[in-house]
């Protein structure tokens, strides 16, 4: 390790304590990480002069000795700008602060667009994002749908019609600041797991289909970033709605929303139509469920958690999914097993792509 690398690795440590304890003093910080008090009061000092930390006063308790002096993140003072690519009819995007606050919203019709035209959509969401901005911008965060590669180059994104799209690049030669581009689900995964620490699978539904999956504390990727990419696994060898990719009866031909609506919106309203309704919606579960029971039996998952339309989602297609994936592994290493909808709703992606700016900006989570 060179002395830049433990140097940033203790400007993270710090940021990190702060971030989760909030405001401490410089010996909280000391005795929380490790570090020497020389060191703190040196990283403190740097931090403050980039605007990242702030001195809240002196601590009002009954302590022995000269009261401390409270430190803690300026969680206002910089503002995130997150996007969510992932909806068939809309591109979202939100100003929040460091605690995830969000201070503005903004949205655009993309109207079918694909290709060059829906980058250029990209561009014009984040130029009206970021003129709703009142503090200094930290970095902008992309949940981008298809194989996204960690240099941010979005492989393969067939709804869109990208391939081998420098996204991550173009957008910081736009516009200066620093990017993160990640894949929807593995972006939405973050935001989870903040609040359910433990191994987790993340399925998001919207114009396609993915899945996020952290083992261990860690995001898994796979080789070629395509792990999680259960949208274009052939569900069973009955052929099935033709898919984007051009096969036949891919899980997204079967879950994604654009599908799933436009059949329910073809059986109608009617009561006669009631069963039919619920029953393409049971069958879109089952279908999930048998992409999802090797997942879950390989990795012994308890949790599984769906992202996506609640109307569409919880019901009948989450019960049929349950469902399913017991019936499809062992009764007695998944008795415990929960399969439930997000407590994040719609925002679920933006607050990932918040969350992957802080680890990727400050080192924290």
């Amino acid at each position: 390790m060179l002395p830049e690398h433990a140097r940033s690795h203790n400007r993270s440590l710090v940021l990190q304590t702060l971030y989760t304890l909030g405001a401490q003093s410089r010996a909280d910080i000391a005795r929380e990480t490790g570090l020497t008090r020389v060191t703190i009061s040196d990283l403190v000092a740097e931090l403050i002069g980039e605007g990242l930390v702030v001195e809240l006063g002196q601590r009002e308790d009954a302590r022995p000795g000269k009261p401390a002096t409270l430190i803690d993140i300026d969680r206002t003072g910089h503002h995130v700008v997150a996007l969510d690519l992932s909806e068939h009819t809309r591109f979202r995007g939100a100003v929040l602060d460091l605690d995830g606050a969000t201070v503005a919203r903004a949205e655009v019709a993309l109207d079918g667009a694909t290709g060059e035209r829906a980058v250029e959509l990209v561009t014009e969401l984040l130029d009206g994002l970021l003129a709703l901005t009142t503090s200094p911008v930290l970095g902008i965060g992309v949940g981008s749908p298809g194989v996204v590669g960690p240099d941010g180059v979005v492989r393969s994104a067939p709804n869109l019609g990208w391939t081998d799209l420098p996204l991550q690049e173009r957008l910081q030669a736009a516009f200066h600041l620093p990017v993160h581009v990640a894949n929807d689900a593995n972006v939405a995964v973050l935001a989870e797991h903040a609040g359910a620490p433990g191994d987790l699978v993340l399925v998001k539904v919207g114009h396609g289909v993915g899945a996020g999956l952290i083992i261990g504390g860690r995001p898994v990727l796979g080789a070629g970033s395509a792990a999680g990419e259960i949208g274009h696994v052939v569900v069973g060898t009955d052929g099935g709605p033709r898919c984007a990719c051009g096969k036949h009866g891919c899980l997204e031909a079967w879950l994604a929303v654009p599908r799933l609506t436009a059949e329910l919106e073809r059986l109608g309203d009617a009561d006669a139509a009631a069963s039919a309704r619920e029953e393409t919606l049971r069958e879109a579960g089952r279908r999930l469920g048998i992409v999802l029971a090797p997942v879950v039996g390989a990795l012994n998952l308890s949790e599984v958690v769906l992202s996506g339309p609640t109307e569409l989602l919880d019901g009948p297609l989450l019960e049929a999914a349950v469902e399913t994936v017991r019936n499809r592994t062992m009764t007695e290493h998944h008795r415990e097993l929960r399969l439930r909808m997000t407590a994040h709703g719609q925002d679920i992606v933006l607050r990932g792509a918040a969350v992957m700016v802080l680890s990727g900006q400050l080192g924290v989570s």
